[in-house]
């Protein structure tokens, strides 16, 4: 039998410093939006979070999106399979799995 590999995440101590550091990553950047002098190009730029709000609604609206555009654009499970199938009917060959 082989030996199971043991990866970096499969221990929960390194996935629990990894979340601290991105906690800590984060602290840090919203400290240094006080300390770091931004030139604004628009008013709307000066409120506090700005960024961080229009990242999130963006992502978010994007999400949406996705949802609908799933409506129209997703196929069945088996989808290239029955196109396969028709393809080799009409070739008059068998259809062969592999």
């Amino acid at each position: 039998m082989a030996d199971k590999k043991q990866y970096i995440f499969d221990n929960p101590k390194n996935v629990q410093r990894l979340i601290r550091a991105l906690y800590v990553c984060c602290a840090m950047l919203f400290i240094l939006d006080f300390i770091i002098n931004r030139h604004f190009i628009h008013p709307y730029e000066v409120l506090l979070g700005f960024y961080a709000v229009y990242g999130f609604v963006g992502c978010v609206i994007l999400v949406i999106i996705a949802k609908w555009m799933r409506t129209f654009l997703m196929r069945d499970e088996n989808y290239y399979d029955q196109q396969q199938v028709a393809t080799d009917e009409k070739e008059g060959g068998e259809h062969v799995v592999q």
